[in-house]
C-alpha cells in the first residue's frame, strides 16, 4: 500500500525527507513533486530501483535529476556551449536538457549498464535536470547520487499536479508519495537537445522559445567599482557600438543574441551614472540618465559568457572569489592597461576615460567579428 506523507503537516520536515531517502536506499520507487508535475523517481545506483522504474515505463524518454549545473560537467565533462548556457541559466527550474550518449562518460559511467541504459532514450540522447523544489533538493543533498525520474508525460498523459492523482494512478507500484501540494505549473518542464553546433526544441513545456533564445544569448558583464561612472559608460557604448556593426536598433540586440549589463565590486543598489558620466556620453547621443547601479553577484558572474573587467584588481578580486571562471574574466584592455577611475574629475577626465573605453571596446568588437557568425 502507498504511503502519502504531507510533508506541510509534519512537526519536523526532515524526517520525511530521510523516509524518502530510506525507500529509495532500499530500492523502491517514490513519487516527489516538482515545479512542473509530480515525478516518480528511483535509485540509479539499486538494480531493483531500476528495474522497477524501468517497468513503470518499459520505453520513453527518463531523466537523471542533478542538484546543480555544476553537477552537469561530471556527467558530460566536454559540454557543448548550448548545454552550459541552458544550464547556467535556465537551472533550477522546468527546464530539461538532452545530450547524446556519446557525450557522456565521468560519473555517468559509474551508474551501471543498467542504469545507463534506462537513461538512455530511443534517439540516443541522456537527459539532465535539476528543479527548484526545495524538498526534492533537499533529498538530493541528502542522496549519494542523481535521481532517475519517470518521464513528464506517461502513455500520452501529462503526470499529476498533486499527490492525490499520483496515489491513484500508481498507488500499487509506488511505495511514498511526498505531499507537498499543487505544483506551481501544472504542465511538463521543456526538453532541449543540444548538440556542438545548436539547439533544439523536441517537447514544448513551461520555457517558451522566446525566453529560450534569451537565455541562449551571449551575456557581456562590464565590471569596475561603484558601477556608476566607467561600467555603465562600457554599457552604453558597446550597445551602441554592436549595434552599429549589426545594423539594428540598441532594443533589437537581445533578439539578435546580445545581453549586456554592467555592475560594481562595491556598488549599492539604484545609485544613478555619475554627472559627468552622464554628460560626457549626451554628446555621443546616448542617454544615462536612466541607469541605476548595481552590485556584482554571484548569479550575475554564473550566468555572464563575457566579464570584462576595468583594472586588475577587479580582475584579481573576482578570480580569487572564484577561480574557476578564469575563462571567461579579463580586462577590457587589449593591452592589459587599467582603466583608470575618473570618479572625482572633470569633464576632461571623464572624456579621456570614454576614450579609452572605446577604443578597448572597438577592438572586442573586431575580435567578435572573427569568432562570431551572427557578424
Amino acid at each position: 500500500m502507498t504511503q502519502i506523507v504531507d510533508i506541510r503537516q509534519c512537526d519536523d520536515p526532515r524526517d520525511a525527507i530521510h523516509l524518502a531517502c530510506q525507500r529509495l536506499a532500499e530500492g523502491e520507487l517514490v513519487a516527489i513533486p516538482t515545479e512542473t508535475v509530480y515525478v516518480i523517481v528511483a535509485n540509479p545506483l539499486s538494480a531493483t530501483g531500476v528495474a522497477k522504474i524501468r517497468a513503470l515505463q518499459p520505453e520513453g524518454r527518463r531523466t537523471l535529476l542533478l542538484k546543480s549545473c555544476f553537477e552537469l560537467w561530471d556527467y558530460v565533462p566536454n559540454l557543448p556551449v548550448y548545454a552550459d548556457k541552458l544550464s547556467r541559466r535556465g537551472w533550477p527550474g522546468p527546464l530539461s536538457i538532452a545530450l547524446d550518449s556519446s557525450m557522456t562518460s565521468g560519473l555517468f559511467r559509474d551508474l551501471g549498464q543498467d542504469a545507463q541504459q534506462a537513461c538512455t532514450a530511443l534517439d540516443g540522447t541522456v537527459t539532465f535536470r535539476s528543479s527548484s523544489q526545495p524538498h526534492l533538493l533537499e533529498i538530493m543533498r541528502m542522496c549519494p547520487h542523481p535521481l532517475l525520474a519517470c518521464s513528464e508525460t506517461l502513455s500520452g498523459i501529462i503526470m499529476p499536479r498533486n499527490a492525490a492523482g499520483i496515489a491513484e494512478r500508481f498507488g500499487k507500484q509506488v511505495s511514498l508519495v511526498l505531499d507537498d501540494g499543487v505544483c506551481r505549473y501544472g504542465e511538463p518542464s521543456s526538453i532541449v537537445k543540444v548538440s556542438e553546433g545548436g539547439y533544439e526544441v523536441i517537447e514544448s513545456g513551461v520555457v517558451s522559445d522566446c525566453t529560450l533564445k534569451r537565455v541562449c544569448s551571449e551575456v557581456f558583464l562590464f565590471v569596475c567599482t561603484g558601477n556608476t561612472c566607467r561600467s555603465p559608460m562600457a554599457e552604453a557604448l558597446f550597445r551602441r557600438l554592436l549595434a552599429e556593426r549589426l545594423q539594428c536598433q540598441d532594443e533589437e540586440l537581445m533578439d539578435r543574441g546580445f545581453n549586456v549589463i554592467s555592475a560594481g565590486l562595491a556598488a549599492a543598489n539604484g545609485s544613478p551614472a555619475s554627472h559627468e558620466a552622464v554628460n560626457v556620453l549626451s554628446e555621443a547621443g546616448i542617454d544615462l540618465r536612466n541607469h541605476e547601479s548595481q552590485a556584482v553577484t554571484e548569479r550575475l558572474l554564473l550566468h555572464a559568457d563575457h566579464v570584462l573587467t576595468m583594472t586588475r584588481g577587479h580582475l584579481q578580486a573576482i578570480l580569487s572569489a572564484y577561480p574557476d571562471l578564469i575563462s571567461r574574466v579579463r580586462l577590457l584592455s587589449p593591452d592589459h592597461l587599467d582603466i583608470s577611475d575618473p570618479y572625482g574629475g572633470g569633464f576632461d577626465e571623464y572624456s579621456a576615460c570614454k576614450l579609452s573605453i572605446e577604443q578597448s571596446l572597438l577592438a572586442l568588437i573586431d575580435q567578435l567579428l572573427l569568432t562570431d557568425d551572427r557578424f
